[in-house]
C-alpha cells in the first residue's frame, strides 16, 4: 500500500437507522440529498455513500428510486456515487442484490454477519460471494466494509477464492464503534490495518457516534482515509447536534489539512478506485 498524500473524504449522509422525526436535519428527500451532496463536495468530499428513503422517510431499496438518485447526483455533482447494499437490517438479501441494477460507481460490501445494536446485520458467506461476483459483472467497484477482525480475515478468504474486484483495486472501510463490532479505538484500528490483505490498495475508517474523532485522528496518523456523516454520528460534541452533513465534512477536511494530507478531488478519487 502506497502512502497517501491526500485524503479521500466519504460522506455518509443518511443511513437507515435515524428517523426524520427524531432528526429533522437528516436529508431524506431527493432534493435534500442533492443539496447536501453539492455542499459537501464543495467542502472537500470526494465520495458519497447513499441510503435512499421513500415518501414516508423510511428506508427503501426500490430500484427506480435508486436509479433516480444516482442520476440526480451525477447531474448535479462529480462525486463518486456509492450505493449501500446493506440497506436496513430488515431488508431481504434478494432486495439488497438488486441495488447493483441502479448502476452506481461503487457499492458497499460487508464482509460478514454481526450483532448491530439490538438487531442482526445478516451477511452470510454465499450472499457475500454472490454480491461480489455480481459487482464484477456489472463493473461496480466494491468497498469492503469491515466491522471486526473476523471480517478482515474474511476479506483474505474472498480475495483468495474470487480474485481481485472490478478495476483491480481493493478499497475497504473500517467501521468502528458499532455495538457488536470492534471498538472505535486507535488500538483496534492498528490491529485491523496490520491484518489487511496485501492486495488492499487503500482504506478508510469510520467512527460511530462519540468515536468519530478518535477514529479520524488515528486513521490520518496511520495513512488512511476518512468517512464521516450523519449516518454515523449526529453530534459535533456533547450536547451539540449536527445541523448539516457539511459540518462533519468541513471538520474532516480541516483535520486532513492539519495532517498535511488535504482532501482529495473527485477526479483523484476516481483514479484511486479505478472506476469505469
Amino acid at each position: 500500500m502506497a502512502t497517501a498524500t491526500q485524503t479521500l473524504i466519504t460522506v455518509a449522509t443518511t443511513g437507515a437507522e435515524a428517523t426524520k422525526t427524531d432528526v429533522p436535519a437528516l436529508p431524506t428527500t431527493l432534493e435534500e440529498l442533492v443539496e447536501t451532496a453539492v455542499r459537501c463536495e464543495a467542502a472537500g468530499a470526494g465520495l458519497i455513500h447513499v441510503h435512499v428513503r421513500d415518501d414516508d422517510h423510511a428506508p427503501t431499496l426500490d430500484v427506480g428510486r435508486l436509479r433516480d438518485t444516482v442520476d440526480a447526483l451525477r447531474t448535479e455533482t462529480s462525486l463518486v456515487v456509492q450505493l449501500s447494499t446493506g440497506g436496513s437490517v430488515h431488508d431481504p438479501l434478494e432486495n439488497r442484490l438488486r441495488v447493483l441494477q441502479a448502476a452506481p460507481d461503487s457499492c458497499s460490501l460487508t464482509m460478514g454477519t454481526l450483532n448491530f445494536g439490538d438487531d442482526v446485520f445478516s451477511n452470510p458467506w454465499p450472499f457475500v460471494v454472490d454480491l461480489y461476483r455480481r459487482s464484477k459483472e456489472t463493473e461496480v467497484v466494491p468497498e469492503f466494509e469491515l466491522f471486526d477482525l473476523g471480517q478482515v480475515a474474511s476479506l483474505h478468504r474472498l480475495l483468495v477464492a474470487e480474485g481481485l474486484p472490478y478495476g483491480g483495486r481493493v478499497h475497504c472501510d473500517l467501521v468502528m464503534g458499532v455495538p457488536g463490532g470492534m471498538p472505535g479505538t486507535a488500538e483496534a484500528l492498528v490491529a485491523a490495518v496490520r491484518g489487511l490483505p496485501d492486495e488492499v490498495t487503500s482504506w478508510s475508517a469510520t467512527g460511530i457516534g462519540r468515536t468519530a474523532l478518535p477514529v479520524a485522528l488515528a486513521a490520518l496518523s496511520c495513512g488512511g482515509h476518512l468517512r464521516v456523516g450523519m449516518e454515523d454520528t449526529l453530534t459535533l460534541a456533547r450536547g451539540v447536534p449536527v445541523t448539516h452533513n457539511v459540518e462533519l465534512v468541513e471538520r474532516a477536511a480541516s483535520l486532513a489539512a492539519l495532517a498535511q494530507r488535504p482532501p482529495m478531488s473527485t477526479a483523484d478519487a476516481r483514479t484511486l478506485l479505478n472506476l469505469r
